[in-house]
């Protein structure tokens, strides 16, 4: 899959099919409770995104961006534990799971070189 540059759109796509993930799970309870946090987490991701891009300092920014690496670590989180107890959908998580943990590079990646 070829991935936008535009970290905006790429994290609103990771979103996206986090979204349509869950609509593919059984709807057990656990995977409803969990779903539910793994659609606020990764909305949270771009949301926090956009924050940044219209910072209000430095310091905003930073902030908005480390609350967006938090929020993809917590998104892997979520899809992790889906993953496991979702055998027959695994295969559809795998793709959510490397882009959270690439989202959570890039945005590491945006703090060191705002901290120097």
């Amino acid at each position: 899959m070829n991935k936008p540059y535009d970290l905006e759109e790429r994290t609103y796509l990771f979103a996206k099919n986090c979204r349509i993930y869950v609509r593919k799970l059984p709807k057990t309870i656990s995977n409803l409770e969990d779903a539910k946090q793994l659609v606020r987490s990764s909305g949270s991701v771009g949301a926090n995104y956009i924050e940044a891009n219209e910072k209000l300092g430095d310091k905003d920014f930073l902030f908005r961006i480390k609350v967006s690496r938090k929020e993809a670590k917590e998104s892997k989180y979520w899809i992790r534990l889906l993953q496991e107890l979702n055998p027959d959908c695994a295969k559809s998580s795998l793709s959510l799971l490397e882009e959270a943990d690439e989202l959570r590079k890039i945005f590491s990646s945006i703090i060191s070189k705002s901290s120097t």
